[in-house]
């Protein structure tokens, strides 16, 4: 057997661990949210309402949300991560005194959470209509790869082919190579925040009088908004945007450059007069006066000539250097960093955008910190991620079972 590396020994995210204070109480405190969604968009998404409080109750199937099985060095670090905050109660919906223990859960619920392939829902025997008629103020959030009609409706919706499929790939990467997939669940953690906010704002039209309703989030079209108005520049101008590297279509100078030291800067010249910083700092000064480095549209055609010029001037200076000279000039320029380098640097740490969350299994865990930050409800640190049907006694005991019927149910396989 291999052996296990050695973590790597580094300072603490920050100074004190932040623990969990179960009576903790958020801007959303008193929102009761089921989620039986699976994998990271509806993890995603409740992870942003119960970090500002709303109390999240995992619905998981007895051998638990597939996200439990993510595991990096053997451990359950994605699940740790994105399902801090939440409870656990692990159901058999196949069995009808379980599923009409969900049903008596929806009753007290304000939110509902789901990510079935359509239809898998009404087969089970909770298709939103029979959820609303139970509860009428229920917001039923239904996450899907590609919504809940359509041609692709029902065809597995995994976020890799969201992100094909969207157009984000075929814009990913160098012209010369193929399309580029994100290293990450890109498409579903954007459903996930896009879903937060919908189901915010159904939340807030309830309380202005609206009924309960239903949203259909896809990853699919969230992902495509991202894109912007390449839709529009194909219609009017017949140009379909290419992939060009680390660089962008509108705008030069744009791009990553390798310093001396064989790290990487990325800089962005977008406006007329960041672009001479740029020039004046690598001392090309003829660059200013030239018509052609004048405007974005004309620097964008020469972009080349003008990478050749920039990363020539970064080749022979380290990268401490480089940045040094780029920012007393005001220009936009950044460090292109690993994880590695994050955690050290000076303003991850002010910031804490990475704190240490005392895990009861795991110790002090580095995690992303609650964001947004708001000034006068911010969000909340109430609960670790759970163990697997953690929390089913208590949930089953809000659906009115007693010990005795808890015990029945589990003994015939309907929860854990």
């Amino acid at each position: 057997m291999t052996p296990r590396p050695s973590p790597p020994q580094s300072e603490p995210a920050c100074s004190q661990p932040i623990r969990f204070a179960p009576e903790a109480k958020g801007p959303l405190d008193g929102t009761k949210v089921l989620d039986l969604s699976r994998l990271v968009a509806g993890n995603m998404l409740s992870l942003q309402l119960g970090d500002f409080g709303a109390e999240i109750i995992k619905i998981e199937p007895l051998e638990g949300d597939p996200l439990r099985h993510w595991l990096d060095g053997g451990e359950q670090l994605f699940w740790s991560v994105y399902s801090r905050n939440k409870m656990s109660a692990a159901l058999n919906l196949r069995n009808e005194t379980a599923k009409n223990a969900l049903l008596h859960l929806v009753e007290q619920a304000d939110v509902f959470i789901e990510s079935f392939r359509p239809g898998t829902l009404e087969a089970m025997g909770l298709a939103p209509d029979l959820l609303l008629a139970r509860n009428p103020k229920l917001i039923v959030v239904r996450v899907s790869g590609f919504g809940q009609t359509g041609p692709y409706a029902e065809l597995p919706g995994f976020g890799t082919l969201v992100e094909a499929m969207s157009g984000l790939a075929a814009r990913t990467g160098f012209p010369d190579r193929e399309p580029l997939l994100p290293p990450l669940a890109l498409a579903d953690m954007i459903a996930g925040l896009s879903g937060a906010m919908a189901t915010v704002t159904a939340l807030f039209a309830r309380e202005r009088g609206a009924p309960g309703q239903v949203i259909d989030l896809s990853l699919l079209e969230p992902l495509f908004s991202v894109l912007g108005p390449e839709a529009a520049i194909y219609r009017r101008t017949g140009q379909v945007k290419q992939r060009a590297g680390n660089g962008i279509s509108i705008s030069a100078p744009r791009n990553i450059y390798r310093c001396s030291d064989g790290t990487y800067v990325a800089l962005s010249g977008s406006t007329p007069a960041m672009a001479k910083r740029v020039f004046e700092v690598i001392g090309r000064p003829e660059m200013v006066e030239d018509p052609r480095f004048k405007t974005n549209t004309s620097r964008v055609q020469i972009r080349a000539l003008i990478d050749e010029a920039v990363g020539a001037w970064f080749a022979g200076k380290t990268r401490e250097d480089a940045l040094a000279h780029m920012r007393a000039a005001g220009v936009t320029v950044g460090p292109v960093y690993g994880v590695d380098d994050a955690v050290k640097d000076a303003h991850f740490r002010e910031r804490e955008i990475i704190v240490d969350v005392e895990d009861p299994h795991l110790g002090p865990l580095p995690m992303h910190n609650i964001v947004p930050r708001l000034s006068v409800t911010p969000g909340v640190w109430r609960r670790p991620a759970p163990t697997l049907g953690e929390h089913t006694d208590e949930v089953l005991g809000w659906a009115g079972l007693d010990a005795g019927a808890i015990a029945r149910l589990r003994a015939e396989g309907g929860c854990a």
